[in-house]
């Protein structure tokens, strides 16, 4: 179970990232292109909530994963 709810987790910490990437790109091109700046700091809030919950996910794995082992030793 803690396997697949890191592997699930780092999942949505990649997604979150290239959203943070794809939105800080589009507000770097504010000039160049038609933009909605409001948008996309919505969409960084949003990618930087998502990461840290994904973070969560994987921090109380491994605190199962370690609570498990204590028990087992």
């Amino acid at each position: 179970m803690a396997i697949s709810s890191i592997s699930i987790a780092a999942g949505g910490m990649q997604r979150a990232s290239a959203q943070l990437e794809h939105s800080a790109g589009r507000i770097a091109r504010v000039g160049a292109e038609d933009v909605d700046v409001t948008g996309e700091m919505i969409n960084v809030l949003n990618a930087k909530t998502d990461f840290k919950a994904n973070a969560k996910v994987v921090e109380a794995a491994r605190d199962m994963s370690r609570a498990l082992l204590d028990i087992l030793v």
